[in-house]
């Protein structure tokens, strides 16, 4: 199957087996999913955005308020990051998944779209999208494409057409709450859950960390795929510590092959 250990082989062969019983399988993504495909995970020491920047402050709903400059001087390389960014072979494998009809959903905290981009239907942006942005002044909503091409190639803010106000990315800063249907959806969604498979996340984050709870409460199954430790590490069916670009596509390649 692979260069992988007969240890992990293994659990990937249990992992699809639990994928075959279930009847709601669930993934929900953070951002070491999209690692492999050139964006950084922020919270790692040393590498990522929020090392390098004070981005709790920039990135944050009162810097925007007041120093809109400010933000997008810091958001001009994560911009660029997200838009150069293709989908990897976790972003691929997933969609597969949902192809075959053994993955309802994907809860995502991520911003990037790569789900989108590999394809994916059905996506829960728990941190809002890069895809739109939205004028702080008349509130008007505009596909970000054309904006950010600019933003990126000339570092021309966005503004606008209509009345000239400065246009705010649709993501979810700091100081922000979630958008509530998302919210609402993501938590009816692992209360039917009975497989959730979390993915290049280290589940910090709340309420969004909290999801998988809602599901193992109900009697459902859990699998992490994380290189760092998790809070439910102890209470997961399976735990892989390895790349999510290498154990998702040998994942699915095994449901694959042998049926759901």
């Amino acid at each position: 199957m692979s260069g992988l250990a007969p240890h992990v082989l293994k659990k990937i062969k249990f992992a699809a087996e639990l994928f075959k019983q279930a009847k709601h399988p669930l993934a929900l993504t953070g951002a070491g999913i999209s690692t492999p495909s050139g964006i950084p995970d922020f919270r790692s020491e040393g590498s990522g955005l929020w090392s390098k920047n004070e981005a709790m402050e920039v990135a944050s709903l009162l810097t925007f308020r007041y120093n809109p400059l400010e933000f997008y001087k810091w958001f001009h390389l994560l911009a660029k990051q997200i838009i150069e960014a293709q989908p990897n072979a976790a972003h691929i494998a997933l969609d597969s998944l949902e192809k075959l009809g053994c993955l309802d959903k994907v809860i995502t905290q991520n911003i990037d779209i790569l789900h989108q981009k590999a394809g994916t239907k059905s996506v829960i942006e728990m941190h809002g999208t890069l895809r739109t942005l939205s004028c702080t002044q008349c509130f008007s909503q505009f596909d970000s494409a054309d904006f950010l091409k600019a933003f990126i190639e000339n570092e021309i803010i966005p503004h606008c057409p209509d009345c000239g106000a400065i246009l705010k990315p649709d993501v979810i800063l700091f100081g922000e709450q979630l958008p509530q249907k998302a919210w609402l959806n993501a938590q009816k969604a692992a209360r039917k859950c009975d497989l959730m498979i979390v993915i290049g996340s280290s589940l910090e984050v709340l309420p969004v960390a909290g999801l998988p709870i809602q599901t193992l409460d109900r009697g459902g199954h859990l699998i992490i795929i994380n290189q760092t430790p998790t809070y439910l590490n102890v209470r997961a069916d399976i735990v892989f510590t390895q790349d999510a670009a290498e154990v998702l596509p040998l994942l699915a390649e095994e449901i694959s092959n042998n049926g759901r």
